[in-house]
């Protein structure tokens, strides 16, 4: 969408509610996946991170499909307003074109991968040996696990499960001519397959298939090698591969349920049936094999994906586990507080109301998280533990540390949000793990989402009750806490506890609470907190003296929100410097004259998931910061239950506002700036390299 020219002597032509001051989501979350796309083609990053990029980017695309093309095609078919059927289009072609460049990129990886001695390659280029150890591999393991499905009249098509692998298979016979099968390939085993002495195909054992070295090959094609062992006696003639996405955005009837977890089991299991929105397929398909997918698949061609390279890149996160260390980054070591190594249960407390600590992942390690827990279990001061959980993944030492706390006779209070999109089974079994182990588990608040990340523990001190509070960015998940760049305040703050247990009177009980003492808590302050502190920048800057100068610095995953991008615009009028570091989706056009030309747009991708928010106000001085788990997105600030927490100590607001701010400011390594247009450049300036990623200040400064 064009934008008008302005001259900067005339007034801003538009007004702020003008539509093309905003630019479409889906429109900026397709410009995301090209800063992905930027990063698997940077000669910079090594091959391996090259690969892992490219696997995520494909991974992305299979969620944007499933939620947000999902969405858009829910709305055409609901009547929705005009210029869906446009937008629609629009992605599809920048779908394509993305397409197209990344698997140009993968044909350039590919030639790397096998220069660096990775045998990755076709199965028409192995040797007559390594096909024997190959079909010997097929008989072993993958031929049991197939089940082919003949289409006939007594047989009718099957049903494609979403995001599965299948080939479309023609095969005939004298008798009754040229049929269609498919064979869907097991996502059970693994998808590269790594041909070894005696048929073995798993290359994480060690030795040349742990290094990538023995020839690997894509599982499909081993399966379309020996159809024959499906279809004894018959011609195979035709196999293509084709693979399925479904709409996932599934509506949970909250209002009408009486039992959310029942509803979120039942809208789990209907996502498994809902409409196909993409088919993607080799570009060679014959047409009469395309026509039977479309015509079964009720599907839009429009919605046809044509593809010059295995399917689902995806799958390429296989080759990340190969034991070549000179082909990653190097490894990182979290590092862990000496306090938090203390054996003593009274050390780790005691730490704590000394002063907050601040801990800065995965830079830091997420074990002093896990040992809270652990030492509050074991506690016999602790009489009671609360907290939230999102998404806490497998194998959770988070839980481990509750129901240990349980059987050491604690008040166990857990908020598990069965709503997080497609972790709802993994947290419909931990809902109820945690309930069978006598934890009181509160499931979901009606019409809203809790995505906090909070966690309190309750502990009498001689004659009186102390509150312990964990407060972060990020959820309570080791695994993720390795991978994503997140803040977790740990303290015994006295009004911060009293408005934690607010929260969770909020979230367990009745209350009609409308105010807390710190906290910014959505769906009750958080807009209008937020607001009051840009207003007052905005106060600031029309004083227009240098001590009050406005300077607003946001940091966040996205930035959607109408009214919210509004009120920046208005700062931005007024004089305030507004900086945004936003990983993804912005809606927002900086640098627009009489409209953004105080707003900065900058957008990190790197080797961690930027996933931290903080939000920096100036405050004439006397400066602010807050952090938490809210974007400014719609759904965060009015259907969330979300915290964002004041960081009070003046020596951990300079180091975030000193070192982390400003380090991701002058990034010239993973910044790339946003132009009016919605497009990105790489940030190239400054005299000297800067990576955000690869500095870590010395975590001492953050012990107070």
């Amino acid at each position: 969408m064009a934008l008008p020219s302005y001259r900067m002597d005339q007034e801003p032509v538009l007004a702020l509610h003008d539509p093309s001051l905003y630019l479409d989501r889906e429109v900026s979350l397709m410009a995301f996946q090209r800063r992905v796309l930027e990063e698997a083609r940077d000669p910079e990053n090594p091959l391996l991170e090259r690969v892992k990029f490219l696997s995520i980017l494909f991974s992305n695309l299979d969620e944007f499909f499933m939620v947000r093309v999902a969405a858009l095609k829910q709305k055409l078919a609901s009547n929705a307003p005009d210029g869906v059927n446009d937008l629609l289009d629009r992605i599809r072609a920048e779908v394509k074109r993305v397409n197209q460049d990344a698997y140009g990129t993968w044909q350039q990886l590919l030639l790397e991968i096998q220069h660096a001695g990775i045998g990755l390659r076709d199965y028409a280029e192995l040797t007559e040996f390594e096909r024997r150890e190959a079909q010997a591999y097929f008989h072993e393991v993958v031929y049991p696990v197939l089940t082919p499905l003949a289409v006939d009249p007594g047989r009718p098509f099957p049903h494609i499960s979403n995001l599965s692998l299948n080939l479309a298979v023609t095969v005939r016979d004298p008798r009754w001519g040229s049929r269609f099968a498919r064979v869907k390939i097991p996502d059970s085993l693994p998808q590269i397959v790594a041909v070894g002495s005696s048929g073995k195909a798993s290359f994480d054992k060690g030795g040349e298939q742990a290094h990538g070295t023995r020839p690997m090959i894509w599982l499909e094609q081993l399966v379309s090698a020996n159809l024959d062992a499906l279809f004894p006696g018959l011609e195979i003639v035709e196999v293509t591969p084709f693979r399925v996405t479904r709409d996932a955005e599934v509506a949970i009837q909250e209002l009408e349920s009486d039992d959310l977890l029942e509803s979120v089991e039942e809208a789990v299991w209907q996502r498994r049936f809902r409409a196909v929105v993409r088919l993607q397929v080799s570009r060679s398909i014959p047409s009469h094999v395309l026509d039977t997918l479309v015509e079964n698949l009720e599907l839009d061609r429009r919605d046809v994906d044509y593809v010059d390279g295995p399917l689902d890149l995806s799958r390429l996160r296989t080759l990340i586990g190969l034991d070549r260390p000179e082909l990653k980054d190097p490894p990182l070591v979290p590092h862990t507080p000496a306090e938090f190594h203390a054996k003593g249960e009274e050390d780790l407390f005691a730490l704590i109301r000394r002063g907050d600590v601040l801990l800065h992942h995965p830079y830091d390690s997420f074990q002093p998280i896990v040992e809270f827990l652990r030492r509050a279990a074991i506690d016999p001061d602790v009489l009671a533990i609360k907290m939230t959980l999102y998404r806490v993944g497998r194998n959770s030492p988070i839980v481990e540390a509750l129901v240990h706390a349980i059987e050491n006779g604690k008040q166990v209070a857990v908020m598990v949000e069965l709503k997080a999109r497609f972790d709802e089974e993994s947290n419909i079994e931990w809902a109820k793990a945690l309930e069978a182990e006598g934890v009181h588990v509160v499931y979901g608040l009606v019409g809203l989402k809790v995505h906090s990340k909070v966690a309190l523990v309750v502990r009498r001190e001689g004659h009186r009750i102390r509150r312990y509070v964990h407060l972060g960015t990020g959820n309570y998940n080791p695994t993720t806490a390795r991978l994503y760049t997140d803040l977790s305040l740990f303290t015994a703050d006295e009004e911060i506890g009293a408005d934690v247990s607010d929260l969770f009177n909020y979230v367990t009980g009745f209350s009609a609470i409308r105010k807390f003492r710190k906290l910014l808590v959505a769906p009750i302050s958080l807009r209008s907190g937020l607001e009051s502190l840009i207003r007052r920048e905005i106060a600031n800057a029309r004083e227009g003296s240098i001590d009050h100068a406005g300077h607003v610095i946001l940091k966040m995953n996205a930035l959607e929100d109408p009214a919210m991008i509004r009120l920046l615009y208005e700062a931005s009028q007024a004089g305030v410097r507004v900086d945004l570091i936003v990983r993804g989706i912005c809606c927002l056009r900086p640098g627009v004259p009489g409209v953004s030309e105080n707003i900065h747009v900058r957008s990190i991708v790197g080797r961690f998931l930027e996933h931290s928010r903080i939000f920096y106000f100036r405050n004439g001085g006397s400066e602010e910061v807050y952090l938490g788990s809210a974007d400014l997105m719609g759904r965060n600030l009015d259907h969330r239950v979300e915290v964002l927490f004041p960081v009070e100590n003046q020596k951990l607001i300079a180091f975030l506002r000193g070192d982390i701010l400003e380090t991701y400011l002058k990034d010239n390594r993973n910044a790339r700036l946003m132009r009016p247009d919605g497009t990105y450049d790489w940030d190239k300036s400054g005299d000297r390299a800067v990576d955000s990623q690869a500095r870590c200040p010395a975590p001492a400064l953050r012990l107070v």
